[in-house]
């Protein structure tokens, strides 16, 4: 099952519409390179969706707290507590919404190219 939930991720953190709330905990370049490393809390409420989008570089995600998501064909899988993915540069994921009444509450860490935007939505 967490297989199949991080091809979700791959396929489909960490941006997302105006209702989900993204927290930057610490930012710092990376040494001898053009490139940054920002630690991030991304909270998605329930019934609120997390945009497809890519990244400018590579991001990891732990789940915090575990939810259930709604994905675009209308199933529902389970995104559980300690689940971890990696999802890998310019490659579009995310495109789901949260089911249920339990909040996603996601530890991101991006390793992405300075001076760019977090995230580009995928159109």
């Amino acid at each position: 099952m967490l297989r199949y939930l991080a091809l979700i991720f791959f396929a489909l953190t960490c941006a997302a519409n105006a209702q989900t709330n993204r927290t930057e905990l610490k930012r710092a370049d990376l040494t001898g390179t053009n490139m940054e490393i920002v630690v991030s809390v991304v909270d998605v409420q329930p019934g609120n969706n997390l945009i497809r989008h890519t990244h400018h570089g590579e991001e990891a995600v732990y789940v915090l707290e575990g939810a259930t998501l709604a994905l675009p064909d209308g199933k529902e899988v389970p995104f559980p507590t300690g689940a971890a993915t990696i999802n890998i540069r310019d490659v579009p994921h995310g495109g789901f919404k949260v089911a249920g009444d339990k909040t996603l509450k996601m530890l991101t860490v991006h390793i992405v190219d300075k001076g760019k935007p977090m995230m580009e939505p995928v159109k």
